[in-house]
């Protein structure tokens, strides 16, 4: 299949996603909306809200235009006249079709994909390979999925947590490979944001229940840093959070910081809790004050192999992002900051 035939089959997707669920008409996007109905029957932590935002964001980062911005800088590597070969991706579970940018990436490169999908995620991607499929026949060729064992491949990606990358190293040493591991988000506040500007790190933290690694889970703060804004913020959150396994959890911590006197602010569903961990657990951000900004960029330089993003209205370096919008990715805003272009277009197969 030719590259523009590849690009017009995922801007054509990336049109039905925008409208999700209201182009339910169109070809094969009934068979997603059933879809999602089934993942949050499999997966509670997939709620149809969250699904519906998960596929309307992928669908704004199709759009034509961005994708051309972010092939511009690998046409040279389309020019070459080079085999394509099958690569695996291992995919994660943890929000609605986090695998999709693998997906994207080693289809529009011209391999032949074999995804391995997580038990909590296996039903959003292999609908829209079908509906990618009645767009143009080629597709049907170039795309497999797996729950199981995965069969032969040439190359891998995979994404898994800290303990499962261990094993990932060691399992998948002998090919070509990218491996991602756990990352977590964090934010920079002076106290002088607007409420509009907490509202959208208010999404940062709450929108999929926190779950993914570009959900903030840590604050820096200045000393003595008044919490009401941010706290009146995270209000626009408190229906979606009104969910039994989230509510469970704020509960669970929220009764062992009592027993245990550890201070935290309670939202009525988060609690805000002073802790040096960027790792925070459901229900929980953790937060820790700072008293210069010099100092802060060192710690974020330190631990920047930990960051997915660093949300601030400052420019913090290569990761830094505006609040709101952690959970609208673009297509050249790679996990880990690995350009998986770049090594699927290296690899060399025979």
């Amino acid at each position: 299949m030719l590259l523009h035939n590849r690009i017009e089959s995922f801007a054509r997707l990336g049109e039905m996603l925008r409208t999700f669920p209201e182009a339910s008409g169109n070809t094969g996007m009934s068979s997603l909306v059933d879809a999602a109905r089934l993942s949050e029957e499999d997966n509670p932590w997939f709620t149809v809200n969250n699904i519906r935002f998960a596929l309307n964001s992928l669908g704004e980062a199709l759009a034509l235009p961005k994708m051309e911005k972010w092939l511009a800088p690998y046409l040279k590597y389309f020019s070459e006249n080079k085999k394509h070969g099958r690569v695996a991706a291992v995919m994660a579970g943890n929000i609605p079709a986090v695998g999709f940018h693998d997906f994207l990436c080693i289809l529009i490169s011209g391999n032949h994909l074999i995804a391995k999908l997580s038990a909590q995620d296996k039903r959003l991607l292999p609908v829209m390979a079908e509906i990618l499929t009645s767009l143009d026949p080629e597709w049907n060729d170039q795309i497999s999925f797996t729950v199981e064992k995965l069969p032969p491949f040439e190359a891998i990606i995979a994404t898994g947590a800290n303990n499962t990358f261990r094993y990932f190293e060691y399992y998948f040493r002998k090919y070509p490979h990218l491996l991602r591991h756990n990352r977590n988000s964090i934010a920079i506040l002076n106290g002088d944001e607007t409420s509009s500007q907490l509202e959208g790190l208010a999404s940062d933290i709450m929108r999929f229940f926190g779950l993914g690694c570009r959900n903030v889970s840590k604050l820096f703060v200045p000393r003595a840093y008044d919490f009401s804004p941010l706290v009146k913020a995270l209000e626009l959150f408190r229906k979606e959070a009104d969910h039994s396994k989230f509510m469970n959890n704020y509960e669970y911590f929220k009764s062992i910081y009592m027993v245990n006197r550890t201070p935290f602010h309670d939202t009525g569903f988060l609690l805000l809790t002073p802790s040096s961990r960027l790792v925070s657990s459901i229900g929980v951000v953790n937060y820790e004050e700072y008293a210069d900004v010099r100092t802060l960029s060192q710690r974020i330089k330190n631990d920047k192999e930990f960051i997915q993003c660093i949300v601030s209205v400052q420019d913090f370096g290569v990761n830094s992002i505006l609040p709101g919008q952690t959970q609208h990715p673009e297509l050249w805003d790679y996990a880990d900051g690995i350009d998986t272009m770049n090594f699927l277009h290296q690899l060399r197969f025979p």
